[in-house]
């Protein structure tokens, strides 16, 4: 794993444009970032993608357990919403994606830093535009990738289940480039599946007290809602309650509020202390050293604090700075290359890790602003 220094495509913005990528500078500075690539082995990449795989399989046992012991305190639950996650899970209500970032360095095994397993973004990134990109810069390239295909395949299976037409929900162009654009994504991906599909402003959807319906802006059901909005939110929202009263179908389902919560990290390290995969991590401040402090459900990288060899090293505002909090030690693997520091974002699409996507940041933590920059493989 090696990044390397390279010269943009002339005229990058215009191409990336093309495949929806509009939010590719930000405050002046790119975001795409096409001056450099990071460089993997297949070694490397089976690694990355074993690794992914176990994760996966890891949290979907701790979903079971946590659903049948009824843990949902340790994840903020409301009372209220059990009997619906519990009810989602026990349909076996499909999950079509998740991102697990994870901490590489080529040498040692990845570790997992958090898992994105509700509301993942930078999925235009990883599937289109690095694509796009390698067949630009080398046509015979090769790269970690069949995010795409992944996802036709996972909603072609759900239409065999079901074909009834889905609402795509997220905010507006305006309000959030990125939300809206991963949504229309998703919807192309499921029409060229077979489904018929809408877009719908997440605000524009509403609740028929007649029909006890949730229905979209001109009145039509929603039957499946594909929504790029926390489940943690919808516990919040004056409509929640009525989620449990109505037949729509929801993607991601409502079990995926167990995964989305970094609860998980401490209960998966004392279920897998022997994994190579993840970090020692615990919901009491850790005796180590060096360790992140995370608040459960923070998102974007926001409140976090780093604290190493005992000292507060930095942290970072935002609006979850109250408490619980998770603790996790420091990844030795988080080193610098020229000066920046990459998280991997492994996708799981329908249960298989199946592509990768590269953040990367001056500082520990990953946020919305940091840079994606694309990847190839080299045998």
């Amino acid at each position: 794993m090696r990044r390397v220094s390279i010269d943009p495509r002339i005229g990058w913005q215009k191409r990336v444009e093309e495949y929806g990528l509009y939010y590719h500078t930000l405050r002046g500075e790119p975001y795409w970032d096409e001056s450099a690539c990071y460089q993997f082995t297949n070694y490397e990449i089976d690694t990355i993608e074993q690794a992914t795989q176990a994760l996966h399989d890891m949290c979907m046992e701790l979903v079971d357990e946590v659903i049948r012991d009824r843990m949902f305190g340790l994840f903020l639950i409301p009372s209220e919403y059990e009997d619906l996650i519990v009810r989602s899970w026990e349909e076996k209500q499909p999950s079509i994606y998740g991102r697990f970032d994870l901490a590489f360095d080529g040498v040692g095994a990845p570790r997992l830093l958090e898992y994105n397993a509700d509301t993942p973004t930078g999925l235009v990134e990883a599937a289109v535009a690095q694509w796009f990109w390698l067949k630009d810069v080398d046509e015979r390239g090769d790269q970690y990738n069949s995010i795409h295909e992944r996802l036709i395949d996972a909603w072609k299976k759900l239409r065999e289940k079901d074909g009834g037409p889905i609402h795509f929900a997220a905010m507006t162009k305006t309000d959030s480039p990125e939300d809206y654009i991963t949504a229309e994504y998703m919807r192309d991906t499921a029409i060229q599946a077979g489904f018929k599909t809408s877009f719908i402003d997440i605000s524009d959807i509403g609740w028929d007290r007649v029909r006890k319906v949730f229905v979209d802006n001109t009145g039509f059901p929603i039957h499946r809602c594909f929504k790029l909005y926390p489940w943690e939110w919808i516990f919040r929202e004056e409509f929640g309650p009525n989620i449990g009263k109505s037949s729509t179908r929801w993607v991601e389902p409502a079990w995926k509020a167990i995964l989305s919560c970094k609860s998980i990290l401490p209960l998966l390290y004392e279920r897998h202390p022997e994994s190579p995969f993840l970090l020692p991590a615990s919901f009491d401040p850790l005796s180590t050293g060096s360790y992140v402090r995370k608040p459960i459900h923070a998102r974007e990288g926001a409140n976090i604090q780093v604290v190493i060899d005992g000292q507060l090293s930095f942290e970072t505002d935002g609006p979850y700075a109250s408490p619980p909090y998770v603790y996790q030690a420091l990844a030795k693997e988080m080193k610098p290359h020229d000066g920046r520091y990459p998280v991997l974002g492994s996708w799981v699409v329908d249960g298989v890790a199946c592509g990768l996507g590269i953040r990367e940041d001056d500082s520990l933590v990953t946020r919305n602003t940091s840079r994606f920059v694309p990847h190839t493989m080299v045998g």
